[in-house]
Parts: structure tokens; sequence; C-alpha cells
């Protein structure tokens, strides 16, 4: 299920044993009772609690990469790599993800976003570097980026 998918991102956190939760070991049983709560915030945090139940594999693009998600911040990270979180995600779902890396960044998680959606990464982004054929073109502040010669005929071709 979806709970049971961000419980198993938790298993670094726990200290029981494989036999000890087969045997049903009081202290692997508070644990799991922990873990069980503790990745039902994550569930909430990313807006897909209501699907705690549902088989994984049954859910839609946009809302298993939520799960994914949940499943990352489950480890609780102090940096989170995002590769492409966008592609795929129809139009209010990328509203949505902008919605949720605000907020991951809000509890004080760095985010490190490769995205090719520049209208996101420059809603989102306080720092950004630009790659071109795999070099590093341009780094600074969305505006700044905007601004850049550099970038702006590498990636929209020059005038002349």
């Amino acid at each position: 299920t979806v709970h049971e998918n961000v419980m198993v991102g938790m298993h670094t956190k726990s200290s029981s044993g494989l036999l000890a939760c087969a045997l049903k070991m009081p202290w692997s049983m508070a644990e799991e009772r922990r873990i069980r709560e503790a990745s039902l915030k994550w569930l909430e945090f990313t807006g897909i609690t209501d699907l705690a139940d549902v088989t994984a594999g049954n859910l839609s693009f946009g809302k298993g990469r939520l799960l994914e998600i949940a499943r990352a911040l489950a480890v609780e990270p102090r940096i989170i790599l995002m590769d492409e979180p966008a592609a795929g995600l129809n139009s209010q779902e990328t509203l949505g993800l902008a919605r949720l890396i605000q907020r991951i960044r809000d509890l004080g998680i760095t985010v490190v976003l490769v995205e090719h959606d520049m209208e996101l990464v420059m809603d989102i982004c306080d720092r950004i570097v630009v790659l071109n054929l795999g070099r590093k073109l341009a780094e600074g502040t969305p505006r700044e980026i905007q601004d850049n010669p550099e970038v702006i005929a590498a990636y929209l071709g020059d005038d002349d």
C-alpha cells in the first residue's frame, strides 16, 4: 500500500531486526507503531493521506510522484535531489509540486532540482545553475539567469 511504501522508506530509522519483527517482540511492535504514525505525517504533508490504503501500483503518475517524495522525506534528509520531478505531470500537478517543494524548503531541507520546466525553476529556485552541453554556462538568481546573454544565446538562439 501507499502507507507501507512510506514505512519502508523509514527502515533506516528502525533498530529492530527481522527476527524481532517476525516474533513480534514488544519493542519491535512499539517501534512499528512509531514508524506507522511517523509515516502518516509524510502522507499528510504530501497530500496523499486519503490514498494510504491504496496499492501503490494503482496510483496515477502524479500521485505516484507524491508517494516517491513522501518516501524520500521519511528518512528526514537534510538535502533532497529531485531529478525532473515535473516530467509527465500536467499543469495542475506541476503547480501542486511547486507548492510542495516550497513547503519542503520551509522545513529547512535543501532541495537540489534538475528540471527542464523553466517556469517551475524560475518560480521556486533561489539560485540556478545553467548547463549547456554538460558544462556550467551560468549561475545566479532567476533574474540574473533570465537576463544572461549567454543563456539567451544558448537556449533561444542568437538574433544574428
